[in-house]
């Protein structure tokens, strides 16, 4: 399977899972904020923090509604086109963001929302794309980001599988070839049971490119499963506080629990190990102690015959193995054998 290098991170099977840590609007519109969820994204050691880049007039009509999950998290009722234009924030903020990630070491991405933002996020120097689900049919946007050459990772939240397949040739043909899908739930929250991680293996197959998972789900557990699952991206949302107002607060992690989440992770990838069975340095160490060997269930004379009444298999495992107890069985003890002693060969004939 293909791997793709995004800045020094290598991303494909056999790597550690490339972490995005997901900001999104949850600066609700503050530089400061934004700053301070970079920090919180650093201190989690995530790989990446992502923001969201737009033009509101580009993006939504000035009368269209809000989705449901984001009129229950606000909690109040305004268009879409005022809701949004309070979280949009401004190239010299952007500007600022990406060279205060940069100045902390951690990798800066964020997803355009229309072929402006595109340019401008291409012209500041981020290394990859991530588009969003709700743009998987929005061929002329996928096109576009596409003929920058730079690498994709593109979210198919509320498609079907022939949806992607349209949107991996538009971006094939338009001259990208490394692409990272993401199986998602486009919701906020997504409910467990509507998750669907078995479908990453879907995508593997049919697209033969590295897969990933973006989550939307309360808690940790799923995002930490679909590394164990084959994950090699993980994109989850963070805030600071999930009182905050705006839309995605409600559905994002706050900073302990993205810390809490990377280190599962990292652990899970640590438990991975190889193809190879076989006993470890510190297994070896336990054999002897909790293994079992042939010992003398009685007193056994010199010169006596065993029988089967006379042995049992107790521990340590220091002695004859029990898979050898038949090949005991009928010898001649050549020395006297006391009662849960070991049974060595030397002493039977």
């Amino acid at each position: 399977m293909k791997k793709i290098k995004i800045g020094n991170k290598l991303i494909g099977e056999g790597n550690p899972c490339f972490v995005i840590a997901e900001a999104g609007v949850n600066h609700n519109g503050s530089i400061t904020m934004a700053k301070k969820l970079i920090n919180s994204a650093k201190k989690a050691k995530a790989d990446a923090v992502k923001f969201q880049t737009f033009k509101t007039e580009n993006l939504v009509a000035k009368d269209a509604e809000m989705a449901d999950y984001q009129k229950r998290n606000i909690g109040k009722k305004e268009s879409q086109f005022r809701m949004l234009k309070k979280l949009e924030l401004s190239q010299e903020d952007f500007h600022k963001l990406k060279k205060y990630a940069d100045d902390k070491n951690i990798l800066f991405l964020s997803t355009p929302y229309d072929k402006e933002s595109v340019d401008f996020l291409k012209k500041l120097g981020v290394l990859a794309f991530k588009i969003s689900s709700a743009d998987i049919t929005n061929h002329p946007l996928l096109r576009y980001v596409a003929k920058k050459k730079l690498p994709i990772i593109l979210s198919t939240g509320m498609s079907t599988l022939e949806e992607v397949k349209e949107a991996v040739k538009i971006i094939r043909v338009a001259g990208t070839e490394n692409l990272i899908l993401l199986q998602c739930h486009f919701n906020y929250p997504a409910k467990t049971e509507e998750v669907n991680l078995r479908v990453m293996e879907t995508l593997r197959q049919e697209f033969q490119v590295p897969v990933g998972y973006s989550d939307h789900t309360m808690g940790i557990e799923v995002p930490i499963a679909a590394v164990a699952l084959g994950a090699v991206v993980i994109e989850k949302h963070f805030t600071l506080d999930r009182s905050l107002p705006g839309p995605d607060h409600k559905a994002s992690l706050e900073p302990g629990e993205l810390k809490e989440m990377i280190r599962g992770i990292r652990n899970v990838e640590m438990a991975f190990g190889s193809f190879l069975k076989f006993p470890t340095k510190s297994e070896m160490k336990n054999r002897k102690i909790s293994r079992r060997s042939i010992v003398a269930a009685i007193n056994i004379p010199k010169g006596t015959l065993i029988s089967a009444k006379m042995i049992s298999v107790k521990r340590p495992g220091i002695g004859i193995p029990p898979k050898y107890l038949n090949e005991v069985i009928g010898r001649k003890a050549i020395k006297e054998i006391k009662a849960d002693e070991l049974i060595k060969w030397n002493k039977i004939n």
